[in-house]
């Protein structure tokens, strides 16, 4: 019987089509890279998703984030996540926490109950955290560099922390997790070169975001490539997907 994962049945079975439905999976930030991200996901058939974010949609989200509209502006972006999950897939359960993540709201969270966790945010000691969680419970997790500054999508890597280079935000997160005795996580990083923002005088682009850092540029490609790039990686590992046999060609008749 046809039904809206009939295609992707196709390509990994209908077990594995299963095994999504009874999937939990947790994604922390639903910005540019994760609400990419939650889209994919919904639209493999993850049956549960758990939306981290305490965001509001702003004007400057139009340029790179799926939920992002003039007629969003000002809205929750996990009740707008909530809402295009529920379009997509109804039965689809999601558990929404408007909270930002960080070490001292983490007690919040119970990382045991996820089959996989997605980490798509920016701030650092909260990435540590969410790395060294999921490392505690023995829960994979795949975890966003930066993206912004740059306009290849095709650069983007999927990579061990350790291999990553030509990304400040991994050098960081690889100073930290050494610190914690972590020396391993699956990341997704860019190999271009991040791009030193244009400002203009008069002009507010430029202008000096959290902890003094100025804020980075953006384009539609690479964080949009980034969250299905994570989105795909996520569903292999759930379905444990192996290539092999598609690679043999068509049977012959």
């Amino acid at each position: 019987m046809l039904n809206q994962f009939s295609r992707s049945e196709l390509i990994y079975g209908r077990e594995a089509i299963e095994r999504l439905k009874r999937s939990r999976v947790a994604v922390f930030g639903v910005g540019g890279v994760g609400g990419y991200v939650v889209e994919a996901l919904v639209r493999s058939g993850v049956g549960t998703l758990d939306i981290i974010d305490n965001d509001d949609v702003s004007l400057t989200n139009i340029n790179r984030q799926i939920i992002a509209t003039h007629e969003t502006i000002g809205m929750s972006k996990v009740d707008l996540c909530e809402t295009r999950i529920h379009q997509i897939k109804p039965d689809c359960i999601v558990n929404k926490h408007k909270v930002f993540y960080l070490p001292e709201t983490s007690e919040t969270f119970d990382f045991s109950d996820y089959d996989y966790v997605v980490d798509a945010i920016d701030t650092v000691s909260a990435k540590l955290d969410i790395i060294e969680k999921c490392k505690t419970f023995n829960i994979p997790i795949i975890s966003s560099m930066g993206c912004g500054n740059r306009i290849d999508p095709t650069r983007l890597e999927i990579a061990d922390i350790s291999k990553t280079h030509m990304d400040p935000l991994a050098k960081v997160i690889r100073k930290g997790l050494k610190g914690r005795r972590i020396n391993h996580v699956k990341v997704v990083f860019s190999t271009e070169a991040p791009i030193v923002p244009i400002v203009s005088d008069g002009e507010q682009t430029g202008s000096t975001g959290a902890a003094g850092r100025q804020t980075p540029g953006s384009t539609p490609f690479v964080p949009a490539a980034a969250g299905l790039i994570i989105a795909s990686e996520v569903v292999r590992d759930l379905t444990d997907y192996q290539t092999i046999n598609h690679l043999k060609g068509p049977a012959k008749r």
